[in-house]
């Protein structure tokens, strides 16, 4: 990596746009960077660390962009850095801008945040121009990564050689070392495989003992399965033997529980004999009580029927009589239907002829059809009478309606009449109020424009009174002031005359005995001065003078004070004039009463506007309405007579055609009611009639069947009929004695039956009994059975699963040995790790060995072959080793700790590990070619021969095409470095000098 050119624009302490051609500076291979402390040195590394990775290095880092922001740039400038270097064969352009905070555009308030951007391009040699890559964050971080193969913390600690960082490496203990080599070799895989290996221990060790816990678990289950039998190891999950003591007491467990097993089946035998015996006894006596019940049962039955054997010849002749009526029944249902018809048919003939006049009384049905057809003709007639009722009704109406019309442009024309009266009256008045309200505006106004100047003069007025106080106040302070800075120059004056009168005894107090004196170049002092208890120092008279330029300062403030009050002070007398504010604020104040009523007055200008535009609006709506109404009255005169006279014909008309009824409607409501009821009284005459001859002949079927059955009267028939639900219950009743009687007599002819009835009485209480007995206790004996072999048959399922579970477990075990002693190994607290180092720390420890000796290759010359840089493996006190730092002192031989040495030899050690610690991480990142070096500080502390010799060794670096910037303010190097980029500070920001 090669850097060619640096632009800067408002960034860190650089106001302005600054520019830093690298390939100038480094065609002498090394240039110094110098300039006072705090102009910026450091600025110009964080600026390509920044171009690089978007960020700067170590501590100065935040993670706020805004902070690299100049605070002496112009709000308008944007933030930017380009960077252009060549990096494995390739010339990029880097150009970042963090995000900036502006003032909003377009003159509006506040301020806006432009987001961060970057560019990358790429120089194309084929065309000689720039060609854009990408202007993505993400994109670029990653390509200049993977470009450089190292990260921000290696390139800071490789490429910029902070001096400091590694002054500290030296004398850290084996910790912090391995943080930073940690960090610059990237040794996480390796504290991830101790992690990981750590992390499989415990897994082991969990399953080994979750394993453990379970067969635990089933000896405990055993344990209850066996009883007292069997006892459980007492061994905890992890102890070595707990398999074996486990699998010796389950198999003593199922050897005991096999034993009661056998002794359980030889009860359940003999039980299940003695139960089969008592069994056949108790079925034997049982079938004896049964057929000695039935046949007792059978003797009750036969009695039983004896008794309601009249009842039986009862039913069957009630049953033979009613199968002969049933050929009556038809001729019985037709004559009952006839009756019921004419029943009805009478019934509604006769309350027809209730609804009729006197008159039809008497008539028969075909008198009755006569007198209908004649209401209905006369109903026809009165259908023209019933339309000139109705037009009489309209017309009535359109009469009502024209009287209330009347009525209502009467009431119109009288309103309109008393409102139009006043309408001059009331229009003088509204004018009157516009006119009023103008008049308060226009006063208003002119108020509004004399209160501003009459409030300005009053604050004026009052800034006046405040401000002659202040300036009085002011005056004051500045005597006091002067007075105070007067008598600090006096006190000074006397410290420093004093300190000059007793300078001797100042000088005398460097003497050395055999030094020459600095004053009179003497190496013999025989009478030096003495200091007397009054003496003034350098101190004393430094403090005296910053008291008197502290005073100096106060009254030249309290002068600049004073002025700027009594500029104020004239300007506000100038405004207010002379009046006392207080004449002024009653003035002010009555200016604004008096606006205050005005624009009160001069509010009514529009509602009074308003309010005549209504009244004039109201009074064309009644001129308008008194006009329509007049025109509708002569209108309706003509339509009232035209009215009257159509009415007078119509109701002559409408008297001859309603006769004596109230009205045509009422008198054709009556023909219609007449000629129904009429109608409905002659069908129902007509009805009864056909019904009763009907009747008459079912009467004569009925006689002649009743006389063929064989029955005297249809009566005897009729009574002798039974329903169908009776006959079924007399037909049941009849079967069931047949069935009865049957099953009777075939009882008493059994042979078991009468055998068992000649026998004694059955005692089936005590077989019961015995039979009880005799099934308790094949229970008993069979759930002994049963629990031996749930017994067996858990002890077998417990032991072949803790058989399962110990063959399951050894190879966890295995596993849980071989990865406890792996973890142990890489943790450094195993005992085949004598050492204790870790597994990161070993690999570290060789990355040190490597750094150690590239370091030692450039120490020697520069120690001129006296010091040796190694790496030790000893442990220190009581923590792990491997990664000591010893150096070894070619003068005496011994090999001593790195804190030992000298400030001058710390830093050229230091350096000649940062430099080898740079060759070591480079081969690491894939052998990344890196042109371009910078040593931060530290050369101060050298004598004139080891500069000469660290120059010399920073000087062979070009040798592989390096070059390397020093960055120091030591004066002596400017003599020694013709190429130097020199930064400037001043009051508007830092800006950069090159020479070559």
């Amino acid at each position: 990596m090669r850097l060619h050119r640096l632009d800067l624009t408002a960034f860190g302490p650089f106001g302005g746009s600054q520019h830093v051609d690298f390939d100038e500076l480094s065609t002498a291979g090394l240039f110094l960077l110098h300039g006072p402390t705090g102009a910026g040195k450091t600025s110009v590394l964080d600026a390509v660390c920044y171009a690089l990775y978007g960020s700067v290095p170590g501590a100065r880092q935040n993670g706020q962009g805004l902070t690299l922001r100049s605070d002496h740039a112009a709000p308008g400038t944007r933030t930017e850095v380009t960077l252009d270097l060549t990096v494995a064969g390739r010339r990029l352009e880097i150009t970042r801008q963090p995000p900036h905070e502006r003032p909003k555009k377009g003159n509006r308030q506040g301020t806006t945040v432009d987001k961060a951007q970057t560019w990358l391009r790429e120089y194309d040699a084929t065309v000689g121009a720039w060609k854009d890559l990408s202007r993505s964050h993400q994109e670029i971080g990653e390509e200049i990564t993977q470009l450089l193969g190292m990260s921000r913390e290696q390139f800071c600690q490789v490429v910029l050689l902070p001096q400091g960082d590694f002054a500290r490496f030296l004398r850290a203990d084996a910790e912090a070392r391995g943080k930073l080599l940690g960090r610059l070799f990237d040794t996480r895989r390796f504290a991830e495989v101790e992690k990981r290996l750590a992390e499989r221990r415990r897994t082991a060790e969990a399953r080994v003992r979750e394993g453990d816990a379970a067969l635990l678990a089933d000896a405990h289950r055993m344990h209850q399965a066996a009883g007292d039998a069997m006892e459980p190891p007492e061994l905890t999950p992890g102890e070595p033997g707990l398999a074996e003591a486990v699998l010796g007491a389950a198999a003593l467990a199922r050897s005991d529980a096999r034993e009661r097993l056998t002794v359980a089946e030889c009860g359940r035998l003999a039980a299940e004999s003695a139960q089969a015996a008592a069994e056949r006894a108790l079925d034997d006596v049982r079938e004896l009580a049964r057929l000695q019940g039935r046949f007792g049962e059978a003797r009750e039955r036969a009695r039983r029927l004896e008794e309601r054997a009249g009842a039986h010849q009862e039913a069957r002749a009630r049953l033979d009589r009613s199968r002969k009526a049933e050929a009556v029944a038809p001729a019985l249902e037709l004559r009952e239907a006839a009756d019921a018809e004419h029943r009805r048919a009478a019934g509604a003939e006769a309350r027809a002829r209730a609804a009729l006049p006197e008159r039809f009384a008497e008539a028969g049905a075909a008198g009755l059809a006569t007198a209908a057809r004649r209401a209905a003709e006369e109903l026809g007639g009165l259908e023209s009478a019933r339309r000139g009722e109705r037009r009489l009704a309209a017309l009535v109406a359109e009469r009502a309606d024209l009287d209330r019309q009347e009525r209502a442009d009467e009431d119109v024309l009288t309103e309109s009449e008393g409102w139009l009266a006043d309408w001059d009256a009331t229009r003088a008045a509204l004018q009157a109020r516009i006119e009023s309200a103008q008049e308060s505006a226009t006063r208003a106004e002119q108020l509004a424009v004399r209160i501003e100047p009459a409030q300005r003069r009053l604050r004026a007025a009052r800034l006046r009174d405040r401000l002659t106080g202040e300036t009085h106040d002011a005056r004051e302070r500045a005597r006091a002031s002067e007075q105070a800075a007067l008598d600090a120059r006096a006190r000074w004056l006397d410290l420093k005359e004093q300190r000059l009168e007793g300078i001797a005894a100042e000088l005398a107090a460097h003497l050395t005995a055999g030094e020459p004196c600095a004053v009179c170049g003497a190496t013999e002092h025989p009478a030096p001065a003495r200091k007397d208890a009054g003496h003034v120092d350098r101190e004393a008279e430094e403090q005296a003078l910053a008291a008197h330029q502290d005073a100096e300062q106060r009254h030249g403030r309290d002068l600049r004070r004073l002025g700027d009050l009594q500029q104020e002070l004239a300007a506000a007398a100038a405004e207010a004039g002379d009046t006392p504010a207080e004449t002024l604020a009653a003035e002010a104040g009555e200016l604004e009463r008096d606006h205050v009523r005005a624009r009160r007055d001069a509010s009514a200008l529009h509602p009074a506007r308003e309010e005549l535009r209504r009244a004039e609006q109201e009074h064309e709506r009644r001129t308008a309405a008194q006009r329509d109404a007049a025109v509708r009255a002569a209108s309706r005169v003509g339509h009232r007579e035209r009215l009257d006279r159509e009415r007078t014909a119509l109701e002559e008309e409408l008297a001859q055609a309603r006769g004596a009824a109230q009205s045509v409607a009422a008198r054709a409501a009556q023909l219609e009611r007449q000629a129904a009821l009429l109608t409905a009284a002659a069908d129902s005459a007509r009805a009864a009639e056909e019904s009763a001859e009907r009747l008459k002949a079912a009467d004569g079927r009925l006689d002649e069947a009743a006389f063929r059955a064989g029955f005297d009267t249809p009566q005897a028939a009729a009574d002798a009929l039974l329903d169908d639900a009776a006959h079924r219950e007399l037909q049941r009743r009849l079967d069931a004695w047949q069935s009865e009687e049957a099953a009777v007599r075939a009882v008493l002819a059994e042979p078991d039956t009468v055998a068992a009835a000649e026998q004694p009485p059955a005692d089936l209480a005590t077989a019961e009994r015995t039979a009880a007995q005799a099934a308790e206790r094949l229970r008993r004996t069979a759930s002994a059975q049963d629990a031996a072999d749930r017994r067996c048959t858990e002890l077998d399922r417990l032991s072949a699963r803790a058989a399962d579970g110990v063959r399951r477990l050894a190879p966890l075990r295995d596993d849980y040995d071989r990865v406890a002693r792996l973890a142990g190994l890489t943790a450094g607290t195993s005992a085949d790790n004598e050492r204790k180092m870790r597994l990161e720390a070993y690999v570290l420890a060789a990355r040190l060995e490597q750094v150690a000796a590239a370091a030692t290759a450039r120490l020697q010359r520069m120690s001129s072959g006296r010091y040796t840089l190694v790496h030790s493996d000893d442990r220190a006190g009581r923590g792990r080793s491997g990664l000591g730092l010893h150096v070894v002192d070619a003068w005496t031989g011994r090999e001593r700790d790195t804190a030992t040495l000298s400030g001058g030899e710390t830093f050229f050690a230091s350096l000649a590990l940062a430099l080898g610690l740079a060759d070591v991480v480079t081969d690491e990142a894939g052998g990344v070619r890196l042109d371009t070096l910078f040593i931060d500080e530290g050369f101060g502390s050298l004598d004139d021969q080891t500069l000469d010799e660290v120059l010399d060794v920073l000087d062979s670096l070009r040798e592989r095409d390096r070059s390397v910037g020093i960055v120091s303010h030591v004066a002596d190097l400017r003599r020694r470095i013709h190429a130097q980029l020199e930064v400037v500070k001043g009051r508007s920001g830092s800006t950069v000098r090159q020479r070559t």
